[in-house]
């Protein structure tokens, strides 16, 4: 890369210039409107915090994806936010440790990693999200999905999807209805992940193949997944609580979206318990979210808890693109400065003159304020 220009920004990082910017404004009110009228609060941790605090909050956070860097006044070392839910953790825990429970909190903000995630070279990602913590039950489940999906149709998505998963599958099975030592866990996981049936195979985890197959569209995929639990000669109906948990979540959002099942799926999910989801949007490349129950390390067990996090950044350079320019007031020199403060508070925008070379076409104004209130330009 060519440094040489200093007004060059670092690999992964951008501006969003005022459409754009308007746009992010927009889609982050949209979804905090959402949560806020589910009764959610918004809360605002820092940026910037202590490593260890960020680490030991939740199971799968890896510190050496964060900028890290030592504090000039407390010579510990510090991290910048890559995610937010640590964060949540630790308000629910301290500050906010005698709230009642359930206890709905949300968020938006920006996340910053050292390196990009998969195919998306953004270092810098807008996140918002909400956390329920205090349950991780049924309804919960069900609550949280339907929340992030109202939130994304607010903001704009069209065609929201959701693709279950169950994190902890391998764990469950290995147990007694598909035993594995517990040295080739790790292994099949990693299989599972790859959609390997020759790598599982290799790794002794044959049994787990037809796992595999228990995907796509959510009634027939969660049928074949009964129909593997039913059949397991050790033990059958491991899974039987998790695939009634799973219908009763699906039937809850009535048609509210496209349901997907893949009840393998690991990536992303490394701090979630029984049940996780992936959002994904029509003309969206990539997910837009991602959920799930988890319990927020600490003290003891840690505390049940379910959430889930949007990264709408994709979806608001779809929805920038195609939406129309605002209207926009010019305000002559010498102009009623009563009239203008009225139609500002009637949702007009308006652009001052502020010397008399300044005019609509030149200011892009659509319209001019005349004797008798705005006129097309």
């Amino acid at each position: 890369m060519d440094t040489s220009d200093p007004d060059l920004l670092p690999e992964g990082l951008e501006d969003r210039l005022p459409r754009d910017a308007a746009t992010a404004t927009r889609v982050m009110r949209a979804i905090h409107g959402t949560m806020h009228g589910h009764g959610y609060d918004r809360v605002m941790p820092p940026s910037i915090e202590f490593e260890r605090s960020f680490a030991a909050r939740m199971a799968g956070i890896q510190s050496r994806r964060m900028f890290r860097f030592v504090d000039p006044l407390s010579l510990r070392m510090m991290a910048l936010r890559s995610d937010y839910t640590p964060q949540i953790g630790r308000l629910a825990e301290t500050r906010l440790a005698e709230a009642p429970r359930p206890l709905r909190l949300c968020y938006a903000g920006q996340v910053v990693t050292i390196k990009p995630d998969g195919l998306n070279p953004a270092r810098e990602k807008l996140q918002c999200g909400a956390e329920l913590v205090g349950a991780d039950n049924v309804a919960a489940a069900a609550e949280m999905v339907a929340l992030a999906i109202e939130a994304l149709q607010a903001a704009g998505a069209s065609g929201v999807s959701v693709d279950f998963t169950l994190p902890d599958l391998v764990d469950t099975l290995a147990e007694k209805a598909l035993p594995l030592d517990p040295s080739q866990i790790e292994a099949v996981r990693r299989e599972l992940d790859t959609k390997d049936a020759g790598g599982l195979r290799d790794v002794g985890g044959e049994a787990y193949v037809p796992l595999l197959y228990a995907t796509g569209e959510f009634d027939s995929a969660i049928e074949k997944l009964a129909a593997i639990d039913a059949k397991n000669a050790n033990g059958g109906g491991a899974l039987a609580s998790r695939i009634t948990a799973l219908r009763e979540i699906a039937a809850s959002l009535n048609g509210m979206a496209r349901l997907t099942l893949d009840p393998s799926e690991r990536h992303g999910f490394e701090y979630q318990t029984w049940f996780g989801f992936t959002l994904y949007a029509q003309g969206v490349r990539g997910p837009v979210g991602r959920g799930g129950t988890y319990r927020i390390a600490g003290s003891g067990a840690g505390e049940p808890a379910t959430g889930f996090s949007l990264y709408p950044d994709a979806l608001i350079d779809l929805l920038a693109a195609n939406e129309p320019a605002e209207d926009r007031v010019f305000l002559p020199l010498g102009h009623d400065r009563n009239e203008a403060a009225r139609l500002r508070s009637i949702g007009w925008r308006t652009v001052a003159a502020l010397s008399d070379t300044d005019s609509a076409t030149i200011l892009g104004c659509t319209h001019v304020l005349g004797a008798n209130g705005p006129e097309k330009a």
